[in-house]
């Protein structure tokens, strides 16, 4: 298990992606007017024993002329006896093409850390016993890039993270054919003004490592008077989801998704919980904030 070449997708998954877009795309960085930070949590297939644990926090903002931004993605991915951190930095430049829609380009660069809990391995054969006494770790560089089309209704982005596939060798003696994959990512949302209170707003994510089959999620969401929404999806070979959420006055947002496993694993698991919490910061935030300190 120790020496084989990583044949999977190895981004954290989540299921509110259309809210927490930083966390798939540098090029999200500053996009709007404020600073906004985010948090996920997620719990996948509850019942399971060592089932993964996903938490990450994003942080960005744009600068003063609003034509560059900054952004910064933390992650915990936590799987059986592996655990994987992360911490990257990303840069954005944002240019007009018309007066509504914008494009920006995004690079982003930080370090991973992979890990795996010797106490928690049972070797089938009979190895070196020093794997199940230690906690081994190694720290390699990440790249990635990124591009977004987007105006105030609508986005589409392409991204790809993990551009440098650098080696991921635990154990001195180990293979060394283990590497960061480079993962291509589309997504995009389309808002759809119903009337005066009601919005729809259909999302996509597809994501593809070679040679994994390609992951796609489909979703839409029900939001009234851009505060409150209701939503499902659809993740091909995977689950049925649904979210809800609520922004209090345009500053504080709080969602949680569910997943309904469609697999077999669902004879063993109760479902995956999510959680996302989000604030924003700008001028307009804080007259709301010293409204709220009055009461």
């Amino acid at each position: 298990m120790l020496s084989m070449q990583v044949m999977a997708q190895q981004l954290p998954q989540y299921t509110q992606y259309m809210l927490n877009d930083l966390a798939i795309n540098p090029a999200v960085s500053g996009k709007n007017e404020f600073g906004d930070v985010r948090s996920n949590n997620r719990y996948q297939w509850v019942g399971l024993t060592d089932a993964p644990r996903t938490y990450m926090l994003t942080l960005h903002s744009p600068f003063k002329n609003r034509h560059m931004g900054w952004g910064t993605h933390i992650y915990t991915d936590i799987v059986g006896p592996t655990r994987r951190i992360g911490i990257n930095a990303s840069y954005a430049y944002h240019i007009n093409l018309t007066k509504k829609v914008r494009i920006s380009l995004g690079l982003t660069a930080g370090i991973q850390q992979w890990g795996i809990d010797g106490h928690k391995l049972h070797l089938h054969d009979a190895g070196d016993d020093n794997l199940l006494t230690q906690y081994q770790t190694k720290i390699v560089p990440d790249f990635g890039a990124g591009i977004m089309v987007h105006r105030e209704d609508w986005y589409i982005g392409f991204s790809a993270p993990q551009l440098y596939q650098s080696p991921i060798k635990l154990y001195p003696n180990g293979d060394d054919r283990g590497t960061l994959v480079t993962h291509f990512i589309l997504h995009g949302a389309y808002k759809i003004k119903l009337n005066d209170d009601f919005k729809v707003e259909p999302s996509f994510l597809v994501k593809y490592a070679k040679p994994a089959p390609v992951e796609i999620d489909l979703g839409a969401r029900a939001i009234y008077q851009e505060q409150v929404w209701l939503g499902v999806g659809y993740r091909h070979h995977d689950a049925v989801t649904a979210l809800v959420g609520f922004m209090y006055k345009n500053y504080l947002m709080i969602g949680y998704s569910y997943d309904f496993t469609t697999t077999n694993l669902r004879k063993y698991s109760s479902g995956t919980h999510e959680l996302m919490l989000g604030l924003r910061f700008s001028k307009q935030q804080s007259k709301h904030w010293k409204e709220d300190a009055q009461y």
